[in-house]
C-alpha cells in the first residue's frame, strides 16, 4: 500500500491546473513545472510531472 501523499489533494489539483494554465508563457513543459513547482514549494518538479502524468492517465482526467 502506498503511503499518503503529504501535499494535500486540493494543492495537488491546483497545482496541475496551473500548470495547464502557465505552459503557453514557457518553452518546455518542464519549464512551466518547475515555474509552478517552486511557486507552490512542491519539493521536486518530478513530484509534479508525476502528478500532470496521472491526469492523462484517468479518464476524466482528475487527480484522484
Amino acid at each position: 500500500m502506498a503511503r499518503p501523499s503529504q501535499y494535500p489533494l486540493e494543492l495537488r489539483r491546483r497545482a496541475v491546473r496551473m500548470v495547464a494554465e502557465v505552459r503557453p508563457d514557457y518553452d518546455t513543459e518542464w519549464a512551466a513545472m518547475k515555474a509552478v513547482a517552486q511557486k507552490l514549494g512542491i519539493g521536486t518538479t518530478e513530484t509534479l510531472r508525476k502528478w500532470v502524468r496521472g491526469t492523462r492517465s484517468t479518464p476524466a482526467g482528475v487527480l484522484a
